[in-house]
């Protein structure tokens, strides 16, 4: 399995992003190197790896997303933004089950989640509406999770998700729409880029 070991503060300087998306409160304090002027071609190229980086995703497993928005019915970029969100690792972390993006993958792939009652281990194992995911019986006694939860307790919920964090336990009620998710990715390059 191919792993990001890029430093995250240093690829969210080049990116332009704030650690916050991922899960990381540190803030970055040197200034991003302004002056060059940026190509359409290359401000389309950073929206895409900014989506990739945020959603710990590579290039093959992004294309082939985006070739199934590009056949959902409604906007293409909008289908993408969906989908990546709808991945079991992203619902783990928005859920609060994760301090990280990072952690999220690894809390999946280490086999701590169950999906209505049975154990999925594929961190892109995309959820749907009425999903229940919660935290396995066997690991909700792990220091581990009381110390998540203590750190992402202040954590905002999506509206479209139900959370019990007592109980290691989330339900979606619904797939977000575009404007429920807040990465700052502008889509629309996105599409531009993969529609040459």
């Amino acid at each position: 399995m191919a792993v990001n070991k890029v430093p995250v503060l240093k690829k969210c300087r080049a990116l332009g992003l704030e650690p916050g998306y991922l899960g990381y409160d540190k803030k970055s304090n040197r200034a991003p190197k302004g002056g060059k002027k940026v190509s359409e071609y290359g401000l389309q190229l950073r929206e895409k790896q900014k989506a990739k980086f945020i959603y710990g995703v590579l290039e093959k497993p992004f294309r082939n997303y985006y070739r199934r928005a590009d056949r959902m019915k409604g906007q293409t970029g909008e289908n993408l933004m969906i989908i990546l969100e709808s991945r079991l690792d992203s619902i783990i972390f928005r859920m609060g089950f994760a301090r990280t993006r990072r952690e999220a993958r690894q809390v999946v792939g280490h086999k701590h989640v169950a999906v209505n009652g049975k154990v999925v281990n594929i961190p892109s194992y995309l959820v749907k509406a009425g999903d229940v995911i919660e935290i396995r019986e066997k690991s909700k006694s792990l220091q581990r999770y009381k110390d998540i939860i203590e750190v992402t307790g202040g954590r905002l919920i999506p509206e479209w998700l139900d959370v019990d964090s007592e109980a290691l336990k989330g339900t979606v009620k619904a797939l977000p729409s575009r404007e429920q998710i807040d990465i700052p990715v502008n889509e629309m390059l996105i599409v531009e880029l993969y529609s040459k």
